[in-house]
């Protein structure tokens, strides 16, 4: 990307060096009511949510990279979507179901796999694909590009790196 966009500003979140804490009872609590969600704005339960999703607001495009656990996303993306997930601030909610409250901007999501979840020769169900679609659609994002790095336990180092080569193009 820098290489096509030298001035672009690149914030990068290293979540399996630098794992998100999953939500206090705090953040709970201020979710619970709107009294409480502004009390908890201000006494800082609310303080990484509101970080991370300003993150959000300020990219152009989000580069999402995750290995598939499981058949589905790790816990600590889960904790980030649990962060960026928010009643009244990313969403709006009635009878009617589920309102995005951010702008859509593209979304790639490069997913790893040991397996094949996807294609000809897919032979394990997949439930992050379908889970991402739904959480990010539920506040706006909605242009997803999903592109998956299959067999990874079945590559050799070369294939491997090649494959990788691939997704990065791809992005």
């Amino acid at each position: 990307m820098r290489a096509k966009h030298p001035d672009a500003i690149v914030v990068r979140r290293d979540l399996g060096m630098e794992p998100l804490p999953h939500a206090e009872p705090g953040y709970a609590t201020a979710l619970s009511s709107p009294g409480a969600m502004a009390a908890g704005l201000a006494n800082g339960a609310m303080r990484l949510s509101e970080q991370l999703i300003q993150e959000v607001e300020a990219a152009d495009i989000l580069v999402i990279g995750t290995p598939m656990n499981n058949f589905t996303v790790p816990s600590v993306l889960k904790a980030w979507i649990d962060q960026i997930l928010r009643i009244g601030r990313t969403f709006s909610s009635s009878r009617t179901g589920k309102a995005g409250l951010l702008r859509d901007r593209p979304v790639f999501i490069g997913i790893a796999s040991g397996g094949v979840f996807t294609g000809e020769g897919a032979n394990q169900p997949d439930f992050l694909t379908p889970y991402l679609r739904a959480a990010l659609g539920c506040i706006g994002l909605t242009s997803l590009h999903f592109l998956p790095l299959q067999a990874t336990a079945f590559l050799d180092d070369e294939r491997l790196a090649a494959a990788r080569e691939t997704l990065l193009a791809a992005i």
